[in-house]
């Protein structure tokens, strides 16, 4: 099995994941609100982070499956570039 010619996460791309993670968990954090069953602000707050948690967790690993498909592609195309993506009939 040959190596990869580059790594898999870089500095720049792992800050630019965990800056849209944080964007989404404020948003998730934001929308769900009005979805939790309290009149305690705190309460509010708390379990909408709780939840907003979850699904930016789960964004996290939909975007780095997203890279790794992508860039398996890209380097599929790279190798044999008659082949990968053509789909001629």
């Amino acid at each position: 099995m040959d190596q990869p010619d580059r790594k898999p996460l870089r500095g720049l791309t792992l800050a630019l994941d965990a800056g849209l993670t944080l964007v989404v968990f404020a948003f998730f954090t934001w929308i769900l609100r009005s979805h939790v069953p309290s009149n305690d602000p705190f309460y509010i707050w708390m379990w909408a982070a709780v939840t907003a948690s979850c699904l930016a967790a789960l964004f996290w690993l939909a975007l780095q499956m997203f890279r790794a498909v992508l860039g398996a592609q890209l380097a599929a195309k790279r190798a044999h570039p008659t082949v990968a993506g053509e789909h001629r009939e």
